[in-house]
């Protein structure tokens, strides 16, 4: 299996675990768009584990992520509920930092690189 196929299984089990504590019923279809989601916001990744055959996440490890599910306070899931947008927020900003910066690095390379045998830099 690939780590993709694991890390996706992962979610299903952690999605019933989130489920159980919020107390709500999601039809199929909901589920499905809600693992869609999850694919979307880390198809990067998604991409990566792709490629690397893995066996299966340990069930303790799966036990271990469902137990801090069922562990987390009112408090505590607001906190992550409203930490989703800013975290892709902040994503977006990073992506055009960095883009920003490698321009910058493009540019002083450039101007390193200029000819100065005519009075030039």
């Amino acid at each position: 299996m690939t780590g993709r196929e694991a890390l996706l299984q992962a979610f299903d089990r952690l999605f019933d675990a989130a489920s159980r504590k919020l107390n709500v019923n999601c039809t199929p279809e909901e589920r499905a768009e809600a693992k869609e989601q999850f694919a979307s916001r880390f198809e990067a990744a998604l991409k990566v584990a792709e490629k690397v055959e893995v066996s299966e996440i340990p069930t303790g490890v799966i036990e271990t992520m469902e137990t801090a599910i069922a562990q987390l306070s009112s408090a505590e899931l607001a906190g992550v509920i409203a930490s989703v947008p800013l975290a892709q927020q902040t994503q977006e900003m990073l992506r055009a930092i960095a883009f920003q910066q490698a321009e910058q690095r493009l540019l002083e390379h450039y101007a390193l690189q200029a000819d100065d045998r005519y009075g030039g830099n």
